[in-house]
């Protein structure tokens, strides 16, 4: 299909902040280090981060995504991704002899430790969050016999504790804010004794995401949102954009898969990304954009981000030794691969 004419009523409102977050950027510059330390391969359990173009930059370098522990050989370097993994994954790979390199974003950790926390104390803790999601997988292994799932409002009926005075919630930290506080306002009607955790559990990535998506979302016609499909804050982006006013709100992991007939009756654009996104992903959607007459750019800021997260400590140890000497230990085959 041919370029629409340049028109001066047509715009985008690009969010910011937008796309990675210090846990993600963590994350990818773990797997980047270790490949540049180790050589390849450096195995990784499930996506780094779920975004399918960052995984497949990856794997071009020599990372190696698995879904379960054991698909890695004894004596190899494994890597947990971001959202966290539960305490029987790391024996998993104790078992499995080998090294691993432990990517969870900080903010996750920070929940797995309030779970911990809470189960000692020994209260019913009800975590906010959506089914089969690794992160809510990792939070719900660190107390199995304390922690039930509640996916969202219409969970609530359902949920019974042993004692309403000793009920805490939890959350999953992908989450909508406001789709969260949903929950928590039901949970608090059926238990008036609920507790909230220490500190919000939604990141600031996902809020300030949102924030600037509900800024731009009632003056824009369509708001694009790069990410995929797997990835729950990017999915969560294009609902706030719809209850923001936008008219139509679509998810997109490639410019390629824009649809021109979008673009019909339309003068403004609303362009964001979730926080696994990498920028250049961004650019090209602009660049597409701009050659159907969107050249006009302005930008909606919602906050400042400078937050910074330091590297996995395990990055700073010789692994490939550390993995050969568990497997020396223990007895059984050496790195395959390697």
């Amino acid at each position: 299909m041919g370029c629409m004419t340049a028109s001066p009523g047509r715009r985008v409102l690009l969010a910011a902040p937008r796309g990675y977050c210090a846990g993600v950027d963590r994350a990818v510059i773990a797997v980047e280090k270790a490949l540049e330390q180790y050589g390849a391969p450096v195995y990784v359990r499930h996506e780094i981060v779920h975004n399918k173009y960052v995984v497949q930059t990856l794997e071009k370098k020599g990372a190696v995504f698995v879904e379960r522990t054991e698909e890695v050989p004894p004596g190899n370097i494994v890597m947990f991704s971001a959202h966290g993994v539960a305490p029987t994954v790391h024996e998993e790979a104790r078992q499995g002899r080998l090294a691993t390199i432990d990517a969870t974003c900080p903010l996750v950790t920070k929940v797995h430790k309030e779970a911990i926390r809470y189960a000692n104390e020994d209260y019913d803790i009800l975590l906010i969050g959506h089914e089969g999601h690794e992160e809510v997988i990792g939070t719900s292994g660190e107390a199995p016999d304390h922690i039930q799932l509640v996916d969202g409002p219409g969970d609530v009926e359902k949920v019974e504790v042993r004692d309403p005075s000793k009920v805490v919630w939890l959350s999953q930290t992908t989450l909508s804010v406001d789709e969260t506080m949903e929950t928590v306002d039901a949970l608090k009607t059926k238990f008036p004794g609920l507790v909230s955790p220490p500190s919000d559990d939604i990141c600031y990535a996902t809020q300030n995401r949102q924030l600037a998506v509900k800024q731009m979302g009632a003056e824009a016609d369509l708001v694009i949102v790069v990410g995929s499909r797997n990835s729950s804050n990017s999915k969560r982006l294009v609902e706030v954009a719809k209850l923001a006013g936008a008219r139509e709100a679509y998810l997109v992991d490639f410019a390629g898969e824009i649809d021109e007939a979008w673009l019909e009756g339309v003068t403004t654009v609303g362009v964001t990304s979730g926080a696994s996104v990498p920028e250049v992903l961004v650019e090209e959607v602009l660049a597409w954009l701009a050659e159907r007459g969107f050249e006009d750019v302005e930008i909606v800021k919602a906050a400042e981000e400078s937050i910074t997260f330091s590297l996995p400590k395990e990055l700073r140890r010789d692994l490939r030794e550390e993995a050969a000497a568990l497997v020396a230990e223990r007895g059984g085959a050496g790195p395959a691969g390697a």
